[in-house]
């Protein structure tokens, strides 16, 4: 089961690069709220969604000093978007986490943490610190909580920071800094830092292994109301075990929160404004915080954007299902080295006739099963790729449904999801539904149920097996308030999009682009998931210019 926003490339990458594949391959390597540890927002559906008719207020702008860092936020000052209410989010308020909080630093009120310097260490051949923050922004004197940040210095002279984030949300920006292509930009130190909730900074717990694997096996493909019922028990359950490891530590986790953790973290760089690259997630951290403080943005690169418009989204599984469609092509020119068949149609067929037997009688992998939500689940990591990763994506259907051996997809849906080998889970696969669900308001189990069968109707080979499960419908913590993203007053705000994205689909890029009021479309024509990662030189040549030397690309360019 895949989310309905992205998990990056890099993960794809490292399957790739992976010991799993040392056999010889056949041609010579965003829906619901949780079963896959993937990267992006979670994309709500708007249809039925509106901005608010409060109007956006633009913060007054001034010098740092005279311009706290970390303003009060107020949702009265920020159109809103209308509709959800999330009707089936359950009340339990235990206080179990709360252990896992600190003390605020000395002082009083925001001179507790505006008095502060970052004290950097060696790691490596980069530098690492952590930082506190507090809990609740709006309440400095309360319980604080540890950010985790990387340091890359700039080769050349640093005349500012670079922000970046990998997206999930709850991908680690620690991770990212380690592969950057910081020589991009020369001129930059570039910081990653894992989120609150997130790696190695102050995290969400949902419990022990066991419940993470009781979540991630359920049926999310429910053919009757039986099935549904078991899911939405499911659901609840580990709900339940997230709110009793991390008490509120679940209620301040939205991306408003880390909008004000990362203007924190601008202010203690001493940069007067913000220099940043989000992809996937990203996007939505790098809107919401160009909507928060407008007069503060810098340069700021938006790749693989997820929707943040009252457009009804394109949900990923037809974004993935559109990106099958491609391999299938592809794989149906490679004749007889496909094994799946010699046309589009034919692999389509073999393939969802395969995930469909999964459905009843699972591939037993040791002391495991690849089901149909696992395995579409494996097949949605390599599409990430593009076609750099076609051939492995081959391989590992062809071993499954050849034979007999499901060990690469299972490999490949534990990648996606944060199950290590040692069957230990990342951070990441009890930070997404946290995140997400405090970002998106939702309207209820009813109607879950009824989009699901529509959504499938939209995607016939991997639909029903990208799954549904409602976690979010059943979580324990209220949304926060859904902003109406316009950025009105910021500088120019650099939009990336590829036409063959699987996980943010393309059209999103257009909505985003369109509806910031700075926002500026650069499409790449390629496939793959995340267009500064996989594109092409005018596309990193565009984005160096932009971020080294201010040179915004025309709108509408493509590369």
């Amino acid at each position: 089961m895949t989310r309905r926003d992205s998990r990056r490339r890099m993960i794809a990458a490292a399957l790739v690069a992976s010991s799993l594949f040392t056999v010889t391959a056949c041609t010579s390597k965003e829906s619901g709220s949780t079963q896959s540890a993937s990267t992006g927002r979670q994309s709500g559906d708007r249809s039925s969604a509106s901005p608010s008719v409060t109007a956006s207020v633009t913060p007054a702008v001034g010098k740092v000093d005279a311009n706290p860092p970390v303003a009060s936020f107020n949702p009265k000052a920020h159109a809103l978007m209308e509709g959800p209410e999330s009707p089936d989010r359950q009340t339990m308020h235990p206080a179990g986490g709360d252990k896992i909080f600190g003390k605020a630093p000395a002082g009083k009120g925001m001179k507790r943490y505006l008095s502060r310097k970052i004290s950097w260490h060696s790691c490596g051949k980069f530098q690492c610190a952590d930082i506190p923050v507090p809990l609740d922004w709006d309440d400095p004197d309360g319980p604080a909580i540890t950010l985790a940040l990387k340091r890359k210095p700039a080769e050349g002279a640093a005349k500012a920071t670079l922000f970046v984030n990998p997206g999930g949300p709850g991908g680690s920006g620690q991770e990212m800094v380690n592969s950057f292509q910081s020589s991009a930009f020369p001129n930059h130190d570039v910081i990653g830092w894992d989120l609150r909730g997130t790696g190695a900074s102050t995290h969400v717990d949902c419990g022990p292994a066991k419940a993470m694997d009781d979540l991630f096996n359920l049926d999310a493909s429910p053919d009757n109301e039986a099935e549904w019922n078991a899911l939405v028990h499911g659901a609840r359950n580990f709900a339940q075990s997230c709110r009793a490891h991390s008490g509120q530590l679940l209620d301040h986790v939205s991306t408003i929160d880390t909008a004000r953790d990362l203007d924190y973290l601008r202010y203690l760089v001493g940069d007067r404004k913000l220099d940043y690259l989000g992809i996937s997630y990203g996007t939505f951290l790098g809107a919401t915080y160009a909507e928060l403080y407008p007069g503060r943005v810098g340069h700021m690169v938006l790749d693989s954007t997820v929707n943040i418009t009252n457009h009804d989204t394109v949900s990923q599984i037809v974004g993935f299902d559109r990106a099958f469609g491609d391999f299938a092509k592809w794989c149906a020119k490679q004749g007889k080295r496909c094994a799946l068949g010699t046309s589009e149609a034919e692999v389509r067929k073999a393939t969802l006739n395969f995930l469909d037997r999964l459905d009843a009688h699972p591939m037993k992998v040791k002391d495991r099963e690849l089901t149909q939500s696992l395995a579409g689940t494996g097949i949605a990591l390599f599409l990430y790729s593009g076609k750099e990763a076609y051939s492995y994506l081959l391989v590992s259907l062809v071993g499954a449904m050849k034979n007999r051996d499901a060990s690469y997809l299972l490999t490949a849906s534990d990648l996606l999801n944060g199950r290590g080998k040692d069957g230990k889970w990342e951070t990441i696969a009890s930070a997404f539904p946290a995140i997400s669900c405090l970002d998106q308001a939702d309207f209820g189990l009813k109607h879950a149920r009824q989009k699901w069968p529509k959504e499938v109707a939209k995607a016939p080979t991997l639909g029903k097996a990208l799954g549904e499960t409602p976690t979010c419908e059943v979580w324990t913590a209220h949304p926060a308030p859904q902003l109406y993203l316009t950025a009105q007053g910021a500088a120019p705000i650099l939009v990336l999009g590829a036409t063959g994205d699987p996980a943010t689909p393309y059209e999103q890029a257009k909505w985003m682009a369109d509806q910031l009021k700075s926002g500026v479309l650069l499409t790449w024509r390629g496939s793959g998931h995340s267009a500064w990662e996989l594109g092409n030189q005018c596309v990193k040549k565009a984005v160096e210019g932009y971020v080294n030397d201010g040179k915004t690309p025309k709108g509408n360019t493509v590369c």
